[in-house]
């Protein structure tokens, strides 16, 4: 038996039959078919049942009594509608207690670190899959378990090193909403270069590549840009429709973009990164990447558009990679399946 404790099912959707949730997102919802532990006392009682084999957990981003978090819990709009369970949120807790399964951590957040108030699942985990993880992994700990930027005394300490030797690298994949919706074939190509996404309030990346899009479109090439959101079917359809998909990251390295582009058939142009990367779209063979510096966007663009053949092969391949290794399904087995193997 696993038990998932998070704000959506994530492993309860690869594994319905053997997992019990526990959402700490009530208002967020789940398929029928998610068998849910409706209280505290439930996930208790779960978690120290004879038949556990596994406990996956999404930390909070902050503690449940922290000011941050209770904050957001009671000026949010569900707990003024009504439909807000803050005693939830607490779930996690009950994590400090000896387990007789082992526990394993999945952190998706843009955040490149690990929060100080989680350090106690960080002691109590087996492994901690992290989708923003530094290259230099002891940078998780910058300003939270350490003051500074961590010293080679902090390194050396055999608790701290213990915590490194968790971490896990695991890729944010395909949005559970794209499930039937990709992949997409046959698409007749119209666009050279496709991009839908926040400009303002994001990634400088996003505002000086632009600038570089603008300029080629100047020169004649084929750039598609809409003007506001799209609904997620014409988005994926306005990406199978072009040649390249700028990804740019945005709070994060890692985003949802990188893997949808690729699963509609198109080939995802990425800024090189800065991460630690499960099973990566490798470069020329899965995706494209440029460099950040001025004018690196404008000389891979123009290089990949010289040689349409390569760029289809290359859609094809990162595809078939998305789909057998980042839906949210393939996950889930990459998480389950390193736990079993401890």
């Amino acid at each position: 038996m696993i038990v998932e404790i998070g704000p959506a099912p994530y492993v309860a959707l690869a594994y319905p039959d053997e997992t019990l949730f526990f959402p700490t997102d009530p208002g967020h919802g789940a398929p029928d078919a998610i068998r849910r532990l409706a209280s505290l006392g439930e996930l208790s009682r779960a978690l120290g049942s004879a038949e556990l084999s596994l406990v996956v957990c999404r930390p909070n981003f902050s503690s449940p009594w922290g000011p941050r978090h209770l904050g957001r819990q009671i000026f949010s709009r569900r707990m003024l509608e009504g439909r807000a369970a803050p005693i939830a949120t607490f779930a996690p807790e009950l994590l400090r207690r000896r387990l007789g399964a082992p526990l394993v951590v999945l952190d998706h957040e843009d955040l490149p670190l690990i929060n100080r108030d989680n350090l106690f699942l960080l002691d109590r985990c087996a492994l901690w899959f992290k989708r923003e993880l530094p290259a230099d992994r002891w940078r998780v700990f910058l300003k939270t378990a350490h003051a500074n930027l961590p010293t080679p005394r902090f390194r050396l300490d055999p608790r701290h090193a213990g915590w490194v030797e968790k971490l896990r690298p695991i890729s944010i994949g395909l949005p559970t909403e794209a499930a039937g919706l990709l992949p997409i074939a046959g698409v007749e190509k119209r666009a050279d270069v496709f991009f839908s996404g926040r400009l303002t309030g994001s990634s400088t990346l996003r505002t000086r590549g632009m600038a570089e899009l603008r300029a080629l479109a100047e020169a004649g090439v084929a750039i598609d840009v809409p003007e506001a959101p799209l609904p997620r079917e014409d988005f994926y359809h306005r990406c199978a429709a072009a040649w390249l998909v700028w990804s740019p990251e945005g709070l994060g390295w890692d985003c949802f973009r990188h893997y949808e582009a690729a699963a509609c058939g198109s080939v995802p142009l990425i800024n090189q990164p800065g991460i630690e990367r499960h099973a990566p779209l490798i470069g020329v063979q899965h995706a494209l990447y440029y460099d950040a510096e001025p004018g690196g966007l404008t000389r891979a663009v123009r290089a990949a558009l010289a040689d349409k053949p390569a760029l289809a092969k290359i859609a094809a391949a990162g595809q078939a990679h998305v789909m057998a290794r980042h839906t949210p399904q393939a996950l889930a087995r990459y998480v389950v399946e390193s736990a079993s193997r401890l």
